[in-house]
């Protein structure tokens, strides 16, 4: 019984600390992301004259030979909007945002 209540309050403690772990694991991954998208963007903007405001497609920065190979996943299922130059790609995951690293 012993054995079974240690295991009890280690698992209590331990359970947590993965949740939390992997929030915020999830979180950099999406991060990341939106800084390659920014970073897509902001080439994209130069190579092609563009200006603040003007709107990249998807189909102009994401392809084989275009600027990111594939389009990228938010890992807790939110979906990007990259916005236009100027202006920070988002996620619709709460937090997931260039400005709260």
């Amino acid at each position: 019984m012993i054995v079974i209540a240690i295991l009890g309050v280690i698992l209590s403690l331990a359970v947590p600390a993965y949740n939390k772990t992997r929030y915020e694991a999830r979180k950099k991954i999406c991060i990341t992301n939106l800084s390659e998208i920014e970073a897509s963007k902001q080439i994209w903007g130069m190579e092609k004259s563009k200006t603040t405001g003007d709107i990249a497609s998807t189909s102009d920065l994401i392809g084989p030979q275009l600027y990111m190979k594939r389009s990228p996943d938010c890992p807790a299922g939110g979906i990007y909007d990259f916005g236009a130059i100027g202006t920070s790609a988002t996620c619709t995951i709460e937090g997931h945002t260039l400005s709260g690293n």
